[in-house]
């Protein structure tokens, strides 16, 4: 049998103006390649932000195996997912993660699931035990286009079921209740076929949620997990959604294959929990590194 342990960590970008310490610490547990990659961003929210998604995930990683949090490495798969590279596969944990990040937030979901062995002889072994996963998103409730939202709305219509979309544009809504339902639904799709991982690619209006309504989606009640799909009209009872209000306008949606977790919101995070003491950390192309970073100009 296994046993199952989920996190959902959070962590406000608005709490961390980073000194130069500070980034060197952060920078010198990643790997060169990601390295390379995060200094291709124009602006520095956005070196920030994928940096703390490393972060993340090297500390989730850490804290279920007995990986020194230093020592921890990702490699990609086909379509760029980010995975933990063992160097062997002695490890009874088997981890599943997944990252997201917008506006001031990034956000990890993850589950561990821990092998046990029944002390008895007669326990049967034939018996297939279903992969759990979970996929994650995060979205800030605002609409920043250049065409108006009413225009936004028709060309995204075709994204959504005709249920998804009564429910959007239900009359009783106001401008900012409509932003807020798309917002929530857009969020669900995304942790949906992130878990998947296939990304936006496939027909969305055949991925129909009907969400929790029992409840006003705010910050006190979340998570709310009424939350129901649909693919190609065949109901997906292997799948469980929570959604969650970070804060009033940040949601968050996570889906988790296989795995209905107890309920808990998500536990922010301070720097101070993500950055490890390493030598590293002085050498000098890491710290010329971190100074050509906090030369990046942030966004207005």
């Amino acid at each position: 049998m296994k046993q199952h342990k989920c996190i959902r960590w959070a962590f406000d970008l608005a709490s961390w103006n980073p000194t130069l310490a500070q980034l060197a610490q952060a920078v010198a547990v990643i790997q060169p390649e990601e390295r390379k990659r995060l200094m291709k961003f124009v602006f520095l929210d956005d070196f920030l932000s994928s940096l703390v998604g490393r972060l993340l995930m090297r500390k989730f990683v850490s804290a279920h195996s007995d990986i020194d949090y230093k020592d921890v490495r990702f490699a990609r798969d086909v379509r760029g997912k980010p995975y933990w590279l063992q160097a062997d596969h002695k490890y009874r944990n088997q981890l599943s993660f997944n990252v997201s990040h917008q506006g001031k937030f990034v956000v990890l979901a993850g589950i561990s699931s821990e092998s046990r062995q029944e002390a008895t002889a007669t326990t049967p072994t034939t018996t297939a035990i279903p992969k759990v996963g979970v996929g994650v998103d995060v979205m800030k409730i605002e609409y920043s286009g250049g065409r108006n939202l009413a225009e936004f709305f028709r060309i995204m219509q075709r994204k959504f079921s005709d249920n998804e979309w009564r429910y959007i544009r239900h009359p009783q809504h106001n401008e900012y209740d409509q932003l807020k339902a798309f917002m929530r639904h857009w969020c669900l799709k995304e942790a949906y076929v992130k878990e998947l991982g296939v990304g936006i690619t496939v027909d969305l209006q055949k991925i129909s949620f009907t969400v929790d309504t029992t409840h006003e989606l705010d910050v006190a009640a979340s998570p709310l997990t009424g939350t129901t799909l649909r693919v190609n009209d065949l109901p997906q009872n292997d799948w469980h959604f929570e959604e969650h209000l970070l804060q009033p306008k940040y949601c968050a949606a996570i889906a988790f294959k296989n795995f209905k977790p107890e309920l808990e919101k998500f536990e922010l995070l301070k720097i101070e929990q993500l950055l490890v003491v390493t030598e590293k950390a002085t050498d000098a192309g890491i710290v010329d590194y971190c100074r050509e970073a906090l030369r990046k100009r942030r966004k207005t």
